[in-house]
């Protein structure tokens, strides 16, 4: 019985990880503001560097946060009402997955970026302590932000396995950082051929 309520509240979470995840807050924000749609500019990303071109730097920050939210407030329901770092990880990956294919926007989306920071200030604030310095000098030696969020998500498994020696927690974030490359798939294209925009 006791695993029946385990798997129904898992399934409960993953449903609502998934749809709070699929809210597109940086088309929303640049609506309300009046801006160009960000899906017609520049790489035509809903998350908050795009947004910041579309719409502004304060609607990019916003954006940043509730998309960062996204990720956060499922993971603090799961750990209230389940018992676990796995669980809580497999949450966090279903909010990732509705950022990046939200049925809102006929399951395309953001890069998962964003939500997956939520995700780890939920997990780990010590390993987004640690991964923000790499995020960082990306930024300062190449200015590629797609780059500086790759290396970023792939920093993040060695560090979970360092700091929580989980193997399923290492797994979840291997695959989490697999769906962001998954994701700027079209950005490592452009770094290849030189063309993709730096971020100053």
């Amino acid at each position: 019985m006791a695993h029946y309520l385990t798997a129904v509240k898992v399934v409960l979470l993953a449903l609502v990880a998934f749809f709070m995840g699929s809210v597109p807050f940086g088309l929303l924000f640049a609506k309300l503001l009046g801006r160009e749609d960000p899906r017609e500019v520049g790489s035509g990303n809903v998350g908050a560097t795009n947004v910041a071109r579309a719409a502004g730097k304060a609607a990019g920050l916003l954006t940043l946060i509730l998309d960062a939210a996204k990720g956060y407030l499922p993971v603090l329901l799961a750990q209230g009402w389940l018992n676990g770092p796995d669980y809580m990880a497999l949450i966090g990956l279903f909010a990732i997955i509705g950022h990046c294919y939200s049925p809102f926007l006929r399951f395309k989306g953001g890069k998962g970026v964003a939500t997956g920071l939520g995700v780890y200030l939920a997990l780990s604030p010590s390993a987004v302590l640690l991964v923000a310095m790499v995020f960082a000098a990306v930024i300062w030696q190449w200015r590629y932000v797609s780059l500086a969020s790759i290396s970023a998500a792939w920093g993040m498994v060695p560090l979970i396995c360092l700091l929580k020696r989980n193997p399923i927690l290492v797994l979840f974030t291997a695959m989490i950082a697999l769906l962001i490359t998954w994701r700027h798939r079209e950005n490592i294209a452009r770094l290849l051929k030189g063309e993709e925009p730096k971020f100053f």
